[in-house]
C-alpha cells in the first residue's frame, strides 16, 4: 500500500512537471495571425506621386488593401502593416502610429507601419484647409480600418512555423541615367540605367500553421511603384500591389501576401511612367506584366520552402535620429538649418531581421545594411514609420540628380543611418 501510494505520488509529480513544461513551451511558441482589409477609395480622390496631376481619380483598375501580419512570443509582439499606398506623408505617419500604439498598448518598436509606394493611389491628408474633402474623409476612414485590421489579427493568434527563401527578379531597374547634351554637358536624369546597381533579391517569408497549412507569404522587393505616370488617373497598387494580388490568387483565398518595398529610391520598374493601362487587343499592360513576373517568383520561391521552424525570441528596437541637413541655399554663415529627423525600426524573429527605414532610401544603402547584417535574412523595408524623403549615399551627391536635389539630408547622413541600423541589428 505504501509502495502504491508512493508510486501514485511520483506519477503525479511527473504529470504535473510535464504539464508545467508543456505550458511553458506553449507560452514560448511563436504565435501569428494575418488579415487583409479593403482600402480602395469609394469616392474620387486626389492621387499621390506627381505634382502635375491635378484632377481627381476617374476609376479603379485593381483594389487597394491593407495587410497585417502580427507575431507574438512570450509577451513580445511585432505588428507588420503593409498598405497599398505611396506612404504616410504630411503628418499622417505620426497620426496613424499614435492611434495604433495607443489602441493596442504597443511599444514604438513593435509596429512597422509601411506602404508599398504605389504612385497610383490616394493622397493621405489630415489638413482640412488644404486637402480635398474626399481625401480628408478617406484618411480618417483609413485610420479606423487599420485599427480594426490590427485588432482582428491580434485577437486571432495561432501557433505557426516560419520558413525563408530567396529568389531574384529583373523587374526593377536603376533609373539614374547619364545623358550628354548637345553642348557636351552631362547630367543625371530619371530614365533607365540598365548597368546601374539594383537589388534583385526577392526575400520571401512563409508563415505556416501548426498543421502545415499556408497562412501568409510576406515578400520584400526593391522597386518604385511607378509603372504608371502622371497621365494615369486610375487607382492601382501598381507593380507591388498587383504582385500581392497575383500571389493570393495563385496560392488560394486563405493565403494573404503582404508586400514590402525595399531600398528603391533610385529604382523604377523596367517599364516606367506610362500614361495608363494599355487596352490594345492582345497586349498585356506593363504593370500587370511586371506584377505577374514578380508574383510568379514569389510563388516559385514559396513552393520551394520545405524547412520551417518556430523561433524562440522576438526582439525589437526603435531609434529617432537627428541627421545633419543639407545647408540651405543662399543662407548666411551664421545660419545653421535644423537637424532632420529619421526613424529606424529594427526587429528580429529568430534569424530573420527586419529593418524599417522612415524614408525613401536609395538601393546602395539597403545593400550595405544587408551586407553588414548579423542575420541570415534581412528584410530592408522603406516608407516605414515615417516619410522623411530621399536618403542618398554620400558618393552620389557629387553626381547630382533628382534624388540628390530633393533630399533634405547632408551627404554624410546615409552613413550614419547604415551604422545605426547595423548597430541596432547587432544589439538584437
Amino acid at each position: 500500500m505504501k509502495l502504491h501510494s508512493c508510486t501514485l505520488c511520483m506519477l503525479s509529480i511527473v504529470l504535473l512537471s510535464t504539464a508545467s513544461l508543456a505550458h511553458a513551451q506553449g507560452r514560448a511558441t511563436l504565435q501569428a495571425a494575418v488579415t487583409r482589409i479593403d482600402i480602395t477609395p469609394e469616392k474620387p480622390v486626389r492621387m499621390s506621386g506627381y505634382a502635375s496631376r491635378k484632377d481627381l481619380s476617374s476609376g479603379v483598375h485593381d483594389p487597394l488593401s491593407a495587410r497585417v501580419l502580427a507575431f507574438e512570443l512570450a509577451g513580445k509582439r511585432l505588428v507588420l502593416v503593409s498598405t497599398d499606398l505611396i506612404g504616410f506623408y504630411d503628418g499622417t505617419a505620426e497620426s496613424m502610429r499614435e492611434a495604433l500604439l495607443r489602441e493596442f498598448d504597443l511599444e514604438p518598436s513593435e509596429l512597422f507601419l509601411t506602404a508599398i509606394h504605389t504612385h497610383a493611389g490616394p493622397t493621405l491628408t489630415i489638413d482640412a484647409e488644404r486637402g480635398h474633402p474626399n481625401n480628408v474623409e478617406y484618411t480618417a476612414t483609413l485610420k479606423g480600418k487599420l485599427i480594426e485590421a490590427v485588432r482582428v489579427a491580434l485577437d486571432d493568434m495561432k501557433a505557426v512555423r516560419l520558413g525563408l527563401g530567396v529568389g531574384y527578379s529583373p523587374v526593377g531597374a536603376n533609373r539614374r541615367e547619364l545623358r550628354i547634351g548637345r553642348d557636351g554637358a552631362s547630367s543625371i536624369v530619371l530614365g533607365r540605367n540598365p548597368y546601374g546597381p539594383t537589388d534583385k533579391e526577392v526575400l520571401v517569408m512563409k508563415v505556416a500553421r501548426a498543421d502545415g497549412g499556408l497562412m501568409a507569404v510576406a515578400f520584400d522587393y526593391a522597386t518604385h511603384g511607378t509603372s504608371l505616370g502622371p497621365g494615369n488617373y486610375t487607382i492601382s497598387g501598381d507593380v507591388l500591389g498587383l504582385a500581392e494580388q497575383f500571389v493570393e490568387k495563385i496560392l488560394g483565398p486563405e493565403t494573404i501576401a503582404p508586400a514590402f518595398a525595399g531600398a528603391s529610391g533610385n529604382i523604377d520598374p523596367w517599364y516606367r511612367v506610362l500614361p495608363a493601362f494599355s487596352t490594345e487587343p492582345g497586349w498585356i499592360p506593363e504593370p500587370v506584366l511586371l506584377g505577374t513576373l514578380l508574383g510568379e517568383e514569389v510563388v516559385h520561391v514559396c513552393r520551394g520552402i520545405d524547412d520551417t521552424h518556430s523561433p524562440d525570441k522576438i526582439r525589437t528596437a526603435f531609434a529617432a535620429l537627428e541627421l545633419p541637413p543639407k545647408p540651405r541655399e543662399n543662407a548666411s554663415d551664421d545660419e545653421s538649418p535644423d537637424p532632420a529627423s529619421f526613424n529606424i525600426t529594427a526587429a528580429r524573429i529568430g534569424d530573420v531581421a527586419f529593418i524599417g527605414l522612415g524614408g525613401e532610401v536609395l538601393t546602395e544603402i539597403g545593400l550595405a545594411i544587408k551586407a553588414g547584417s548579423p542575420c541570415k535574412h534581412t528584410f530592408v523595408i522603406t516608407h516605414c514609420n515615417g516619410a522623411a524623403g530621399y536618403l542618398v549615399p554620400k558618393e552620389l551627391h557629387v553626381q547630382d540628380g533628382y534624388e540628390v536635389r530633393t533630399s533634405r539630408f547632408a551627404p554624410q547622413a546615409a552613413d550614419i543611418v547604415v551604422r545605426e541600423a547595423l548597430r541596432m541589428l547587432h544589439d538584437l
